[in-house]
């Protein structure tokens, strides 16, 4: 534990000085334009928090938190990448998993930046646009944590395809154009709750009374594959992780 942890604050010093920081705070903002500028007015009656909420998730989820699990893990990837650095790496007093753990962390706690983030922005917006009605604290929380939870098995995914490919940017293509087909999987009841990539859609979006295609699935029945797929993306990674030549 204590090589973890070493680990883990060597990885935190190293993005330090970068400009991932900056990526954090992307989706956020762009969500904030679209709840700012979107017309969610129908026939007089005021805006809710639900379809604030269905409005500002839809990119954020659909494209910008898939998209951003992949750069996230290739960037924390791409320095060992580098010069031997992997070599240098392991050549220290360190284990593979501590390595494994310590940057699938730092993956997931920048994802949970933005999701904190994400959620600023939808109350500062309907603070702005007035809003009608009390805040539905317990759809927000299960919408903002479900959305995180749901990138646990993409992040252990692209982990492992970031540790394995020397590419910087090989991950991301494959991963932007795995991320693209999102909305026509979503509709699809068979295979759209299996798909990683579409996970993080279906969990932040707010379970209403029109659902459709993968959409249909209960949140304890969702977050249930997810935690599944985890477990086998994770184990695959660590597997091949253990295995890989430096």
């Amino acid at each position: 534990m204590a090589i973890f942890w070493r680990v883990l604050s060597a990885e935190r010093l190293k993005i330090s000085k970068s400009f991932i920081w900056l990526l954090v705070i992307g989706s956020p903002v762009i969500a904030v334009f679209i709840g700012a500028l979107a017309n969610m007015e129908e026939e007089g009656r005021p805006i809710t928090w639900q379809v604030l909420l269905g409005v500002m998730s839809m990119a954020h989820a659909l494209l910008f938190l898939p998209i951003l699990t992949g750069i996230f893990a290739a960037l924390i990837c791409r320095t060992e990448h580098v010069d031997g650095g992997w070599k240098m790496l392991l050549s220290l007093p360190v284990t593979r998993s501590s390595v494994y753990f310590a940057k699938y962390t730092m993956v997931m706690g920048l994802l949970a930046a933005v999701q904190l983030l994400f959620f600023v922005a939808l109350m500062g917006v309907g603070v702005v646009r007035g809003v009608d009605g009390p805040v539905p604290w317990m759809l927000f929380v299960s919408s903002v944590f479900g959305g995180w939870f749901a990138c646990l098995p993409l992040a252990a995914l692209q982990m492992a395809v970031s540790l394995n490919w020397s590419s910087f940017g090989a991950p991301l293509a494959l991963n932007v154009s795995l991320t693209i087909p999102n909305m026509l999987i979503a509709n699809s009841s068979t295979y759209g709750p299996y798909y990683p990539w579409v996970q993080p859609l279906l969990a932040m979006s707010p379970f209403g009374k029109e659902k459709f295609g993968a959409f249909n699935l209960p949140m304890e029945s969702l977050m249930l594959v997810v935690f599944g797929s985890l477990i086998i993306f994770m184990a695959a990674g660590l597997f091949s992780f253990w295995r890989k030549a430096v």
